[in-house]
């Protein structure tokens, strides 16, 4: 028979077992916890610039009442990750769970109020465009006008950009990429926020099929300089207008913007009176391009294309 003082020593060597055991638990369940609370806890957008700012997501009332009634249909419902811009690592656009079918794809990047792309897919029944807005007013405007229309073959997603780039589309995937006057973010302190820029240049342009054009406007005569610079010392990318005589008379406007202590001539006939291209019939006139010309300002329009036979590795693509 075991004596006191042994059965004494293993109930009190169970119970240490069971409050180890216990404790366990214990931690297991409070890692959770706050696992799952960090999932659910609001964080900005990223911890580096993006080209963006939220801002009021309100809709009218007869919007309200279309984006309530079709928006499932056509914005895509992407995961993401804590931050409402974000897309998730692995999540790719699949064309037939999207689209219903497999066809060439055009991407437009600030999308607005959907007046280009819900043109070019009534101009291109045969192709599929994806819209890539940020702002719940822009998508609503754009939904209004599909149903409208009755399109059949334009996808819409909310997300930032570069995101969708990264994680939405693969490696030679997008047929063209439009970026019709992205914000300009004027202010030299507000520079970094450009959405073109060296990192963007690489991305974009991997994810271009061979061949395929990225085409740009802008109505700021400071950005168009910055974009030609950028994309002129993208390997990936040429300009086939390179060399050529601009459609654009001088940007006078620039005179102001010379630099005393670096001076570069903003008349510059090498730097300004080659690489732009003619503008973009498939395009469409806007309110805004409109009023730009009214007010005297000129647009410059970009054609890239996506160097033939380059292949990039998606880890060899650095990200602004």
């Amino acid at each position: 028979m075991k004596s006191d003082l042994t059965e004494q020593f293993e109930r009190t060597e169970q119970s240490q077992r069971t409050d180890q055991c216990e404790s366990t638990e214990q931690l297991q369940r409070t890692e959770q916890l706050q696992h799952t609370e960090q999932l659910q806890r609001p964080e900005k957008f990223q911890r580096g610039t993006v080209s963006f700012v939220r801002r009021d997501d309100r809709l009218r009332p007869r919007l309200q009442r279309t984006w309530d009634a079709h928006h499932a249909a056509w914005v895509l419902d992407v995961p993401r990750v804590r931050a409402s811009m974000s897309v998730a690592p692995g999540y790719l656009l699949d064309p037939v769970r999207d689209f219903g079918r497999v066809a060439p794809l055009v991407v437009e990047i600030g999308s607005g109020t959907g007046d280009a792309v819900v043109r070019g897919a009534q101009a291109s029944p045969g192709t599929n465009f994806l819209a890539v807005e940020v702002y719940r007013p822009g998508l609503a405007a754009t939904v209004a006008k599909i149903v409208r229309h009755d399109l059949t073959n334009v996808r819409l997603v909310q997300a930032d950009a570069v995101q969708v780039l990264k994680h939405m589309l693969g490696q030679g995937s997008v047929a063209e990429i439009w970026v019709f006057f992205a914000d300009p973010w004027h202010k030299n302190r507000h520079h970094k926020r450009r959405l073109v820029n060296p990192g963007f240049a690489d991305l974009a342009a991997s994810r271009l099929a061979p061949g395929g054009p990225l085409r740009l406007a802008t109505d700021w005569p400071d950005y168009a300089r910055q974009m030609l610079d950028v994309f002129g010392a993208c390997g990936s990318l040429i300009n086939p207008y390179a060399g050529l005589t601009s459609p654009h008379p001088p940007p006078v406007d620039l005179v102001d913007l010379v630099d005393p202590v670096d001076p570069v001539d903003p008349l510059d006939p090498i730097g300004w009176e080659t690489g732009f291209a003619p503008r973009f019939e498939g395009r469409v006139m806007t309110r805004f391009e409109q009023k730009a010309l009214v007010s005297g300002r000129t647009i410059y329009d970009l054609e890239l294309r996506r160097v033939r036979g380059r292949s990039d590795r998606p880890e060899d693509v650095p990200l602004a």
